[in-house]
């Protein structure tokens, strides 16, 4: 017989949530390639959430350049309008054009701070370079935003990213182990 293990409810609602909490969801990420994926696919999910997202991962993959941004900072014009037709990802020119646009910010940052292991202590330095670890209770929501993901998100807008406001910021936050928001009685805190 398999026990259930404790884990915050709102990740309950399918087997793709449930994975993606259980294995992803509040790992501190120590690698850019990751870090730069979740950014991507948080790009997608302004406005709808991560569900339909990571229900579309495996195409997004396929379709934007197995996440590289090197690569994905190469698309032109033509690939946004191929992008636009294709059902297997969700097909939104402001957010297609955001993943570019954010792929070139990135080459720039790490340009900048001289590679990607820097890119990853850039983010880390909204949260004084350690994960936040929140204490919550399952019933108590995390909240939307906070001070450091306002400060991310004024940031990397000075910095030409797009589609990254406050909520946002914070999603990737969470999702990228910055914070813990897993509930106390969560077996993933």
């Amino acid at each position: 017989m398999m026990i259930a293990l404790p884990r915050c409810s709102w990740f309950d609602q399918n087997n793709t949530l449930r994975d993606f909490h259980d294995h992803e969801w509040g790992e501190p990420v120590t690698e850019a390639d990751i870090l730069f994926e979740y950014l991507t696919l948080h790009t997608f999910g302004v406005g709808i959430g991560m569900k339909l997202v990571l229900q579309k991962r495996e195409h997004f993959r396929q379709e934007l350049a197995g996440f590289d941004p090197e690569r994905l900072a190469r698309f032109g014009p033509n690939q946004v309008e191929e992008l636009l037709e294709n059902p297997r990802i969700i097909r939104n020119r402001r957010k297609i054009e955001a993943a570019i646009a954010n792929a070139k910010a990135w080459l720039q940052l790490g340009n900048e701070l001289g590679g990607e292991a820097q890119i990853v202590a850039y983010f880390y330095a909204f949260v004084d370079g350690m994960p936040i670890d929140n204490q919550r209770l399952d019933h108590e929501p995390p909240p939307l935003t906070t001070p450091a993901a306002e400060a991310m998100s004024v940031a990397l807008k000075t910095r030409g990213f797009s589609l990254t406001g406050p909520a946002t910021c914070y999603g990737i936050m969470q999702t990228a182990g910055l914070v813990n928001d897993h509930a106390v009685t969560c077996f993933r805190h």
